[in-house]
């Protein structure tokens, strides 16, 4: 049965989300800021593919950068919140709006992309994740919905089951494959080293970007926040005289 929620504990959680924008939002321009200046060092005529080719040794920081970066973020969601589900609540919130405002930030400064279409590199670890740009935000978005979701459930104490993670994990893994998806068909490899990833990359041009697969990806992460909603009602409406 679900409980009445103290109005204190809808204060402070208010107050965690407040902060947690503010966090984000500055490590937003923070990853923006290294961008540009990494774009006006290599690509002072615009940033395009394939990529200059980088030294072993800012390949390796690159990637311990975004390892970091993840740390940050995991470390701001352990400290938020007091469950699993609020911890991945708030992660899943912090990594959306940093996301999201890290190309406001990009557009406002160096006006790029060009359009939501643009390719970018997303990410580095394990393998490169290339995609639109357009992709990243949609997920962003989905998992603002889903940090919302996941702390009314939080609340409301209905608990995930194993099959819901377990779509989750699956819908994520495919919209993560659907990012890799061309640079593996281009030649690439989910093992290459990081000398390796830049030497792809030295003649590598995104074509073809699996929309299906981000699609489906999608799609079931979006039947949990559908099922999750769901579920609330429901405990809502018991709980009715």
């Amino acid at each position: 049965m679900a409980q009445q929620i103290p109005p204190q504990q809808n204060s402070i959680l208010s107050k965690q989300l407040m902060w947690l924008f503010f966090f984000s939002v500055a490590m937003g321009f923070l990853e923006a800021s290294v961008v540009v200046y990494l774009r006006l060092i290599f690509y002072p005529h615009g940033f395009e593919f394939p990529l200059v080719a980088l030294d072993a040794q800012i390949g390796l920081v690159e990637i311990l950068r975004e390892t970091a970066t993840i740390l940050m973020l995991i470390s701001v969601a352990v400290l938020a919140g007091k469950t699993s589900l609020q911890r991945l609540a708030h992660f899943c919130m912090a990594f959306a709006i940093w996301d999201i405002f890290y190309y406001v930030f990009l557009k406002l400064i160096l006006d790029w992309p060009l359009s939501l279409f643009t390719w970018d590199i997303l990410f580095l670890i394990p393998v490169p994740w290339i995609g639109p740009v357009i992709s990243p935000i949609l997920v962003s978005l989905t998992m603002v919905a889903f940090a919302f979701v996941m702390l009314k459930n939080d609340q409301e104490q209905l608990k995930m089951n194993r099959m819901e993670w377990t779509l989750v994990i699956l819908g994520s893994t495919v919209i993560v494959i659907s990012w890799t998806w061309d640079y593996i068909r281009f030649g690439g490899s989910i093992v290459d080293s990081p000398h390796k990833a830049l030497t792809v990359f030295s003649s590598y041009v995104p074509s073809q970007f699996n929309w299906w697969l981000f699609g489906a990806g999608e799609a079931i992460v979006l039947t949990i926040i559908f099922l999750s909603i769901k579920k609330i009602r429901v405990s809502h409406l018991k709980t009715k005289p």
